[in-house]
């Protein structure tokens, strides 16, 4: 099950307190959301489940269980049976809170240091979202999580179909990060990771491993797991901890051009590669809203 997430107020945003801005708009960024709108993409009926998805909320197999345990209604009536369609006119609620069709929003975030990968905080520390959720409008929540001492990559999107693939172990994202550690790795360590090293959940082969050649100290691992801590948990297998750790590529993303703390919305072209890497139909954004 998801995380408990602060309900909407009848607005749709949810109550959360406000934050100074620490991050902002890429000065390389559009104006406007690289975005499509879903009642001309999507069918006149589709299933609950996808609804839910492309309504920004949850996956799919998240709406599933939601259906399965009562919380959904359709025009007043609680539905539990699970692959029931519905139109765009229907008014579908959850948890009681009616929910719309949102234009589908992609955003790359460039993370900085102490911010939350999560929707909220009881802490009520920094989260990525409040990075970006007050300039956009939308509600767009994270693709998986960065550590909050982790610098780098992040997707924020509400497109439900997409996040899931993205980090679902099957798909095989990749994944590049720049680590700096507390000491030198010698050149066997590095060797010894290339070939892959056992942790305590399972062995790890790493795609990549070389020295940043600017900075003997840091070494730029690329992956196609998403294991918590994993790259971390790799450099502790060696006595010694990190210091640094930045994931500088994502999914065919690179943070060029995106300094720490700012984000800028993904390009349609960048959008549809993304979505073919998970093998999910592209998007016509040229298509007129019926």
């Amino acid at each position: 099950m998801a995380n408990k997430r602060k309900r909407p107020d009848s607005t749709g945003k949810r109550n959360r307190k406000s934050y100074p801005k620490k991050a902002g708009q890429s000065i390389n960024s559009p104006r406007k959301a690289k975005n499509v709108k879903q009642k001309s993409y999507l069918r006149d009926e589709i299933r609950l489940n996808k609804f839910i998805a492309h309504a920004g909320l949850c996956s799919r197999r998240e709406a599933d269980e939601y259906i399965a345990e009562g919380r959904v209604e359709i025009n007043g009536k609680v539905v539990t049976e699970l692959g029931t369609k519905v139109s765009r006119n229907d008014r579908v609620k959850v948890d009681g809170q009616q929910i719309s069709l949102e234009p589908f929003v992609y955003i790359l975030l460039n993370k900085g240091k102490d911010t939350i990968s999560t929707t909220d905080d009881e802490k009520d520390r920094n989260t990525v979202l409040d990075a970006v959720e007050d300039a956009t409008g939308y509600r767009v929540y994270p693709v998986g999580r960065l550590d909050r001492n982790t610098m780098g990559l992040l997707i924020l999107t509400n497109d439900g179909d997409l996040a899931h693939r993205l980090m679902h172990p099957s798909y095989q994202v990749k994944k590049t990060y720049e680590v700096t550690a507390d000491r030198l790795l010698s050149d066997d360590e590095l060797e010894k990771m290339r070939n892959g090293i056992e942790l305590e959940d399972g062995p790890v082969y790493p795609s990549s491993v070389k020295r940043n050649k600017m900075d003997p100290f840091s070494i730029i691992i690329t992956v196609f797991e998403g294991r918590n801590h994993l790259i971390r948990r790799m450099i502790n297998y060696f006595g010694t901890d990190v210091r640094k750790l930045k994931r500088t590529h994502y999914a065919g993303l690179t943070d060029k051009d995106l300094r720490v703390g700012r984000w800028r919305y993904i390009k349609q072209k960048e959008i549809n590669d993304l979505r073919k890497l998970v093998k999910l139909e592209t998007l016509d954004f040229n298509k007129e809203e019926s």
